[in-house]
């Protein structure tokens, strides 16, 4: 699997998203972008969904050793968080899982800095379910 979720019961979707950017910080992120998927099909399509956020969440000394390792890792940056209604009252926040990277890419070094980041995020996804 690329990700792993957790879903948190009986809190508003902006709380969530508040939450979420929290429990990131909390392990060492930023959000570099946020992404309204609603409101993107919203003014594009003209088609109503439910509420659908991605994250962009960059640990900066992670993502430096990672580029210094390999160059081209930007690609695959920042790790996306998404932050999704899966329903009434309830909220899916599923985390990019850092390892994808390493099976893209033939530098050694990856393996230690997603493992790094991997621990962070699921940190930060316990954190919410505290």
């Amino acid at each position: 699997m690329y990700g792993f979720t957790v879903a948190l019961s009986h809190t508003p979707f902006d709380e969530a998203v508040a939450k979420v950017i929290d429990a990131l910080r909390g392990e060492g992120f930023g959000v570099l972008s946020d992404i309204d998927m609603q409101r993107t099909m919203k003014d594009k399509l003209d088609i109503n969904t439910r509420p659908y956020r991605i994250l962009g969440a960059c640990h900066p000394r992670l993502a430096h050793r990672a580029l210094q390792a390999e160059p081209d890792i930007g690609l695959l940056l920042p790790c996306n968080v998404v932050v999704r209604e899966g329903g009434p009252e309830r909220v899916i926040v599923g985390f990019l899982n850092p390892q994808t990277m390493v099976g893209l890419t033939s530098a050694k070094e990856i393996q230690a800095i997603a493992d790094d980041a991997e621990q962070r995020l699921r940190r930060a996804g316990a954190r919410l379910c505290a």
